[in-house]
């Protein structure tokens, strides 16, 4: 007699397998990500003590520049070193900068707030914003709103964030007056309901750059979606139906044409932390992309090491996201089928 297996628990199964699958493909990015990162100030030319000792290393002598090596570590062998390396990124032990004299993740524990704090709500804006007008960009195409929203939507999409920043800043901080320009409050300070408005205010102007600087690529994967499936039989069989324009849109044509655009946007978490360098400089702003640039400036070669792998986790724990959720968002692909043909 032949033994059958319950489906229930072969698709348990190749669903355990496809979560093991994915969880090693992303360690080996991981991996990888940290591999090259401790490679490249080995790699590059001269001495790697001249990348970790900053501006500094000019006023060493010769018994002080041999300390100081030995106290990175750069006295041991490569292997040995990449041993250091990894051990020390997984205990967030990323050495100290020196150019703040402080432990990189305690700079990073405290400047990472404020990057979420323009990230979050830039990438709620710019997502709700794009794909509702996307979506009726769709809906009323060749019509002259629809043109109108498309050549706008074009024009932002084309502009550079920093240009839209200063732009903004010639107009409601110079011209009018009406907001603060640059820089922010400490988040350590537990003030009154004045200090909150102020955090806001000198918040309105960097998350309004970031949110015009991206919501011309969700408008434009929105409305491309929603036009390929306005195009399926089942819409067209709704619409003979007699379903009403408002639940044609919304129940029909845009829950299946947002799948792509669930993919683009658990994607944009990890892209607008790096993407925030320009906005955070150009604002003063003191988050994980304006550190970028004072690293790079000070030739903080630890600190650069802890904002690229800072960077780098976001990418792929935004790619891990979407690739673990989006089971749940499209139900297609829950079959078996699916998850066994999948990397």
């Amino acid at each position: 007699m032949k033994s059958t297996i319950h489906p229930g628990r072969a698709a348990a199964s190749t669903l355990s397998r496809w979560f093991v699958r994915k969880f090693l493909q992303y360690a080996l990015v991981l991996l990888i990500a940290l591999t090259i990162n401790f490679a490249l100030p080995r790699l590059a030319p001269g001495d790697p003590i001249n990348y970790f000792a900053g501006q500094e290393i000019n006023t060493l002598t010769a018994e002080q520049r041999a300390r100081l090596k030995q106290e990175l570590g750069l006295d041991r062998s490569v292997w040995k070193q990449y041993q250091d390396f990894i051990t020390g990124a997984f205990r967030l032990d990323l050495g100290s900068s020196t150019k703040l004299g402080k432990p990189v993740t305690q700079v990073l524990r405290e400047r990472m707030p404020w990057t979420f704090l323009l990230v979050a709500p830039a990438l709620l804006l710019s997502s709700l914003i794009g794909v509702i007008s996307g979506a009726y960009a769709a809906w009323s195409r060749g019509k002259r709103r629809e043109v109108a929203l498309l050549t706008t939507m074009l024009a932002l999409q084309s502009l550079p964030g920093f240009w839209i920043g200063m732009l903004l800043i010639a107009v409601f901080a110079v011209k009018l007056g009406w907001l603060p320009s640059y820089g922010a409050v400490p988040l350590v300070h537990t003030g009154t309901g004045q200090y909150v408005i102020e955090i806001i205010r000198r918040m309105l102007l960097p998350v309004a750059t970031i949110t015009l600087a991206t919501v011309g690529s969700h408008f434009l994967l929105t409305r491309s979606s929603m036009l390929d499936t306005l195009g399926q039989d089942y819409i067209l069989m709704a619409e003979a139906k007699g379903v009403t324009r408002r639940g044609l849109i919304y129940r029909h044509a845009l829950r299946n044409a947002l799948l792509p655009v669930y993919t683009h946007l658990t994607m944009s978490l990890g892209i607008l932390v790096s993407g925030a360098v320009v906005v955070e400089t150009v604002f003063s702003y003191p988050g994980i992309g304006r550190l970028l640039y004072e690293s790079v400036v000070a030739r903080d070669f630890p600190m650069m090491q802890g904002v690229f792998l800072i960077i780098t986790v976001g990418v792929i724990a935004a790619n891990l996201l979407a690739d673990l959720t989006y089971p749940l968002v499209d139900p297609r692909a829950r079959s078996t089928k699916h998850l066994e043909g999948s990397a």
